[in-house]
Parts: structure tokens; sequence; C-alpha cells
């Protein structure tokens, strides 16, 4: 953290972002039959205690509406950063049917510099993500207590991003820690979008494995209804510091129309996210970030990208 702090406030004294234009986080990916972590898997239930973060708790409708049995059709797709294909990239994500949750985390690329693979730490938060949320009792799933748990038993050296999110009775439960997230379209337009939580521009909250960084309990948690139709993106940096809300909206409206399943959309959206982040010529959210910040900064961000589509049906 005290290395992107430091870098992240040279570049801006001299104001130009090109020099590290490769650091950020990424995830991780790992397989098994039912639920398998880094790519998809699948499962049922979940109710989220939110009393470890009462105050970030965002609820979007009132519960009562839910009940509904409804479950996630899940695909996913990653584009590692071409400069880290070799290694797999330092993206994680799992998919669980059983439980009807999926994750994704994005390891701080800084790790590099010191000879560490940050991927290994995203891998191993997310199989130990997977593996607490299958302890959860069936029905009542508290995200929270199941990334605490995951950060408690991961081991690797490195840092990450989290963004778990579960479906449970017509209710998306959801903790997101940094600046991976998801977003949730809904009658063809982004009706909700988890925001990112940086303590400044380009350095995001991390779980770290000195216990320097952030803590579980300070990841956002949020309770949103929704309804057959609605497609739940999930995905790192990588896609959301590339593409505008409308841009991924897009696609999932063209994806819908031509009858694509979930996995067919999650690559056209990972390869449209690519895309911009080697265009230089274009406006990005991440550009539009810099210069917020005070940076002098063109084009997209090139990154590891991970998308996990899920199409919410009865």
């Amino acid at each position: 953290m005290l290395y992107q702090y430091f870098t992240t406030n040279v570049a801006k004294r001299r104001g130009d972002l090109n020099q590290y234009k490769g650091i950020g986080l990424e995830t991780f990916r790992n397989l098994s039959q039912e639920c398998f972590s880094s790519g998809t898997a699948s499962a049922s239930n979940v109710s989220s205690d939110n009393s470890k973060g009462t105050e970030q708790v965002v609820d979007v409708v009132d519960s009562s509406e839910a009940k509904i049995p409804l479950k996630l059709n899940s695909g996913s797709f990653y584009l590692p950063h071409p400069a880290k294909a070799k290694t797999g990239g330092e993206d994680a994500h799992f998919i669980c049917t059983l439980t009807q949750a999926t994750g994704v985390a994005d390891g701080v690329g800084g790790w590099a510099d010191l000879g560490i693979d940050a991927g290994l730490y995203a891998r191993e938060l997310m199989s130990h993500s997977l593996a607490a949320i299958q302890e959860e009792p069936k029905g009542s799933i508290d995200l929270i207590r199941a990334l605490e748990k995951a950060y408690v038993r991961t081991k690797a050296k490195g840092s990450s991003t989290a963004c778990i999110v579960s479906l449970t009775d017509g209710v998306l439960y959801a903790v997101n820690l940094g600046d991976s997230g998801f977003m949730l379209v809904k009658d063809g337009c982004a009706a909700f979008k988890s925001p990112a939580q940086q303590h400044g521009f380009n350095f995001p909250y991390q779980l770290d494995c000195n216990n320097a960084g952030d803590s579980p309990s300070s990841a956002m948690v949020f309770k949103i209804i929704v309804a057959p139709g609605d497609v739940l993106i999930v995905g790192t940096d990588g896609l959301f510091d590339n593409l505008y809300d409308e841009d991924i909206s897009g696609v999932v409206i063209q994806a819908m129309e031509a009858g694509l399943g979930p996995q067919m959309t999650a690559q056209k959206i990972a390869e449209l996210a690519q895309q911009r982040a080697m265009d230089h010529t274009k406006s990005s959210p991440f550009s539009d970030g810099a210069r917020e910040a005070g940076f002098e900064y063109h084009g997209g961000k090139l990154d590891d990208i991970t998308v996990v589509v899920s199409y919410i049906t009865e």
C-alpha cells in the first residue's frame, strides 16, 4: 500500500501517469464441477447479517417485495494483461451454482516489483471465499463473515480487492471492497452500480497479507431486489476502468436480442473493454478519474479484465 501511495503521489507531482499505467489490482481462477474458483460455479440461498456494516448497507428496494424463487445463470470470461498472459494474470474469480454466488478478486500488481506473483493471493482468497460460503448455513449466508474467514485463511504474499455477490429469495446480497464491483442491468439500463472504494486515485481499498491493508469489515454491503430478466455483471477494475455504464448495458441488450448465453455475453463485454483499454484517443472512466485527480492522462487502461455475467431467471 505504501508503494502504491508513493508511486501515485510521485506521478501526480510529475503530472504523468503513463509510467505506471499497468499498476493495479487483479484477480484469480480455479475449477471444479458445480463450484469453481477462477471461472464458474453455482449455489443457492443467501441471507446477510449486516450488523458489521450497518452504515454501509444499501437497501435499493423494500425487502418485503422479494421472496421470488430465482436463480443465477452465470458465465465468465477472463483476459489477462498481454504482458502477464504467460503467468495467467493477477485476477481471480469463482461461480458456484450450489450457493448461487459469484466473486472476483484483483491482485495488486505492485507486488511484482518485489518478485511476488500478485495473482497467487487473489486466487487463494477466492478459493477460500468459495469454501467459506459453502460452510454457511443454507439459506442464511453471511458474506462479510465468509470474506473474513477467507481473509484469515489466505497465507500467500500479496494483496487484493474483493467483490462477492449471492442471490436468495429474489434478493441480491453483495460485499465489495476496493475497485472491483458489480452492476445490475434492468430493462436495458444500468439500474445500479457499486461505488469504488479508494484511498486516492488508483489506490483502492485492499486486503493485505501483512494485515497492513483494509479489513473485511470495511467492505460495503448491499441488498438489492431483483426480478426475472435482470442481468448482473461482476468484474474487476479492468472492466469498469475502460467501459462506461451505457457501454456495458449496450452489449447486454445486443447479446440478449441475439439470444446469446451469459458466457458469450461476458466474452463480448471483456473484448470491448480490452479494445477500449488499448485506444488512446477516446475518453474512459479511468482517464476521467485521472483528470479529476489532476493527472494528464488519455485513453483507457490496459489491465487484466474479468467479467462474470449472470442472467437472473425463475
